[in-house]
């Protein structure tokens, strides 16, 4: 235990240092989605700290989404496709209050050399190359976000082999490249619908939109996703849960 305990004026509380060995694992692969944890006792037995302190730290992880707890049957890696999951990084509500995830089609897709505010943004090499896909994604029937995701090439080799994107791409980042997003930092604006979005929007051109741009974020804190999308928000708008 005394291994984990740092004299720093960065000092963190053990069950925070604790918690952090075991995002490690989700790091490593060496626990995956959907996989059921040890016991508490177990893991404390095995970092050499009490169960509290490991409670604490799982406590932590599942406020963050990264574990799901299961009545009467224990603590589960979290699956990205799970409720609370999927809308942890999904803010579009209808006005009526509705939460619904969107559907997706993909409209565009290919490879491309990184554009500078990229490298930047996603900490690539100069000469890096990048995936792009372009999707419209519909609330109900009406279609409500034109986006870019782009994706660095060399942490998901073998997407531009893959015939098809699934609506829940940070399923797919989990399950087929071992990539689970933690958080991601978006900024907001408001903006005008140019000739594109307006015609995969069915709006006129020069309607109002917000323009969310996303950061997403692995584990490790490594940007993993860039994505710019473009909303409508005649019926909908973004909620933040603070």
């Amino acid at each position: 235990m005394s291994e984990m305990i740092s004299d720093t004026p960065a000092f963190r509380p053990l069950y925070a240092q604790v918690r952090d060995m075991l995002v490690k694992r989700l790091i490593s692969g060496s626990w995956t989605p959907g996989m059921m944890l040890p016991s508490e006792f177990q893991i404390a037995r095995e970092l050499g700290v009490s169960q509290g302190t490991v409670r604490k730290a799982l406590d932590a992880m599942t406020a963050e989404h990264l574990l799901i707890r299961r009545q009467g049957r224990g603590t589960f890696v979290a699956l990205p496709e799970e409720g609370r999951i999927l809308f942890k990084f999904f803010r579009l509500v209808a006005d009526e209050g509705e939460r619904l995830f969107p559907q997706s089609a993909v409209i565009a897709r290919g490879r491309a050399a990184a554009e500078k505010n990229l490298v930047r943004k996603l900490r690539l090499a100069d000469n890096a190359d990048v995936w792009w896909i372009d999707r419209v994604r519909r609330l109900g029937e009406k279609p409500v976000i034109f986006e870019r995701i782009t994706l660095p090439v060399s942490r998901f080799p073998g997407l531009g082999e893959m015939t098809e994107i699934p609506n829940n791409v940070y399923a797919l980042y989990s399950e087929r490249f071992g990539i689970t997003i933690g958080k991601a930092e978006e900024k907001l604006k408001a903006a005008s619908a140019d000739a594109e979005t307006a015609e995969h929007l069915r709006c006129p051109e020069g309607h109002p939109v917000l323009t969310i741009e996303r950061v997403a974020m692995a584990l490790d804190d490594t940007p993993i996703e860039h994505r710019v999308s473009t909303c409508l928000t005649d019926e909908f708008h973004y909620r933040a849960d603070l």
